[in-house]
This record gives C-alpha cells, structure tokens and sequence, in this order.
C-alpha cells in the first residue's frame, strides 16, 4: 500500500468546489473521466476535483490522491490492509468536511463510498442529513446479486442514482430513491474502445488491474499459453496492464518460466486508449474488460481464481441469485464467454477453448451476434440523459434553489 499523506491538497481553483468525484478503481476511473469531459464541455469553468486515477486527471478534474494504484477486492484482501483503509476514509471525509463541494459524485467502490454517504449524513453535511451537499451515485451496486437490502440504506443517504443496465431500475422499484438509467458509456456509437476484433492479430492476455488477483490469475494464463502455442507457435500476444506495481508481477512470473513468455508482450493500457489495440482472442478475469471485450465482439473466455476464503464466503452470500460472473453473460442471461472458476481455471481448460476460438468459425459468428445484442440492450433510449447530463440537471437543480 502506498504511504498516505498527513492531508489531501488544497482546491486549485478559489471558492467552493462544484463537484468532488470518489472512484476507487480503474474502471470507475475511466467511467468518471468521460462523464468529466462531457460536463467541462458543456460547462468549462466547472471546479471538478477527485479521488480516483489519471483518467480523471486527465479528463480536467484535480486529481487529489491516485485511489487506482492499490484498490483491494475481496474479504481477506481488505482486513489485511483495515489500518489503511481506515486512515484514507477519514482523509477523504476531512477534506470533504474543510472544503464543503457543492455535490459529491461516488462511482462504483460502494465499499467505501456508501460508508463514506453514511457519514456525510451523520455529520449533518448531505442533504439527507439536512447540509448542502447533494450525493449522486453513478454506477449501482450488484444488488441483484447479494446484499440486496442496501437499496434501503441507499434511499436513506443518496439523492440520486445512476445505473448503467436497464434491468436494475426494478432493483430500486420499492424504494424512493431517484434512479435514472444512463446507458453505458462503452457502449456509446462515439466511444473509441480501447480494443477490437482483427482475425490476424495478437491473442489478449488479461489477468486485472489489482496485484494480488494478478498474482493469482497470470500463472494461469501463462501456463495456458505455453499449452496453446505447442499447437500455434507462431501466434503471439499481448498483455494489458495498468502499470506499477502490476508490470513488476507480470515480469517476475514471465522470467520464472521464459519458455510460457514467448511471444508475449507486454503493453500499458493508457497507451491504447484511442489507438484500439487489436486482438484475435481473449482470455481475461472477470471485470469491466470483460464487458468491453464482449462490445468489441473479440471471443474467448473469462477465468477466475479468488483466495478460497474469499470465494467461500462469495459464494455462500450470492448463492444461485447469479448464474454467472462475467457482465456480458449476466446481460444476455447465456454464455457469451465461458466462465472457468477456481478450480475450472486450468491452463488445460483455457488453452483449449483459446484453440476453439481459432478452428471452429461458429465461434466468432456467435460472438459478433451476442455483441449486436449487447450494444442494442446498453445504449440509452431516445431522449434519455447520459450520465453528464443527469448529474449537471441537479446540480442546476440546487443552484435554482
């Protein structure tokens, strides 16, 4: 973990800022970003600041602290780290507390951003707990797979919600929280995903974006690489990474086993965020990629290995609520991908279904259907704001008041 200064940084700009965005992972990272160009291009002298990545930094708002280099998933990920976790929650609620944003915008990380709505509500600063700080949550929970009662926690402590999948507006149907379907982004005709389907290219290899699941799942993929090219020596691959201290992993496990390293590269992610990295198969973890790969219409599979502790409890939470974990076989209700979990993940397993990608061409004909399916289901309805104008509409909302 990273060492945590005494106190966040001060506001660039004078005066209140308009909106402070919390997101704890890359993924929410890039979700903000584009919601934070949308809103400076409507309203450039908006004063954005944020908790979160690069993407957001870019994007124009203050990057306060990088919450993208050490996110943790999982039960025994999070106790082992509690005395950080702890420390950087009263920073985040010390700065919010001393510089008053006019509305806060949580993006997924629910972990940490319901507790922190909680806390804003019992110190008196949110609108629910009678202060001036309007709330938005932008991505919702997986309630529809466990922990379904925290829609009633949420209807206490947010003002708004925005959900990037149509099914989940009956999830929220016996609250009175305000939930508004805002499409998902990546989903969007204007945005550049960061890959594409090209029959001759590189397979893709990608373990996550956290170390410790990295560590877990790259052996994995590694060694079903070695079994595929015995087959395709002459096809190669690429690994996507979101840098330190993730590329050190990748490279310590590849010089363990140089022969399962051949012809892998290894490639930033940033670096491919408007270029399109091309890509013939996949093999992936569960995630946002995932459902990114599935828009692209790039075949594969998703494998998952989870400390066994942590899956245990998982799995005794969700039960048989959710037949899947990939987010594209969650949508479509059908095996978009095939998911091989804990003990599945075998390189065995994964090297055959990456052979099958390339030799039986129904495959990719059922991917590019399944792909159609998705882009028809995410992108928003006719007259439908996107995320960036429903968080403008009620910040105007609370100005004309």
């Amino acid at each position: 973990m990273p060492e945590l200064p005494n106190a966040f940084p001060l506001p660039e700009k004078s005066g209140r800022p308009d909106i402070l965005f919390i997101a704890g992972e890359h993924s929410g990272d890039e979700l903000s970003a584009g919601v934070i160009s949308k809103m400076l291009a409507k309203k450039p002298d908006l004063k954005i600041a944020a908790f979160g990545g690069n993407d957001m930094r870019d994007a124009g708002a203050q990057l306060l602290f990088n919450m993208t280099t050490f996110s943790a998933v999982g039960l025994v990920e999070v106790v082992s780290n509690l005395s950080f976790y702890k420390k950087l929650f009263s920073l985040i609620l010390s700065w919010i507390r001393e510089h008053r944003p006019r509305a806060i915008c949580f993006t997924d990380f629910p972990g940490m951003n319901l507790r922190l709505a909680k806390a804003l509500k019992k110190e008196g600063l949110s609108r629910k707990g009678g202060g001036d700080i309007s709330l938005f949550h932008y991505v919702s929970p997986q309630i529809w797979a466990w922990k379904a009662h925290r829609r009633f926690e949420m209807e206490k402590v947010l003002d708004s919600l925005g959900v990037l999948f149509p099914f989940e507006l009956k999830c929220y149907e016996d609250t009175k929280l305000d939930v508004h379907f805002v499409g998902d982004p990546f989903a969007e005709p204007e945005h550049i995903l960061p890959v594409k389907f090209d029959a001759s290219s590189p397979v893709l290899l990608l373990p996550g974006s956290r170390p410790k699941p990295v560590a877990r799942i790259f052996p994995i993929l590694l060694g079903a690489w070695k079994i595929f090219r015995k087959t395709h020596p002459l096809q190669k691959a690429v690994v996507l990474h979101p840098g330190e201290p993730v590329l050190g992993i990748l490279k310590n496990l590849m010089a363990k086993d140089p022969e399962a390293a051949q012809g892998i590269e290894l490639v930033p992610v940033d670096s491919v965020a408007e270029t399109q990295q091309p890509a013939s198969a996949v093999l992936m973890s569960s995630g946002t990629m995932s459902r990114t790969c599935s828009l692209a219409g790039i075949p594969g599979a998703i494998l998952y290995y989870a400390n066994p502790l942590t899956w245990a409890i998982g799995r005794l939470l969700v039960g048989d609520k959710v037949r899947y974990l990939g987010m594209a076989n969650i949508l479509l209700d059908r095996d978009v991908y095939p998911e091989y979990l804990q003990k599945d993940a075998t390189p065995e397993n994964l090297a055959a279904r990456l052979s099958a990608c390339f030799d039986n061409p129904e495959i990719l004909k059922t991917m590019m259907r399944d792909r159609d399916d998705l882009l028809e289901l995410l992108r928003p309805r006719a007259g439908t704001p996107d995320a960036a104008e429903w968080i403008l509409s009620r910040l105007d909302e609370k100005t004309a008041k």
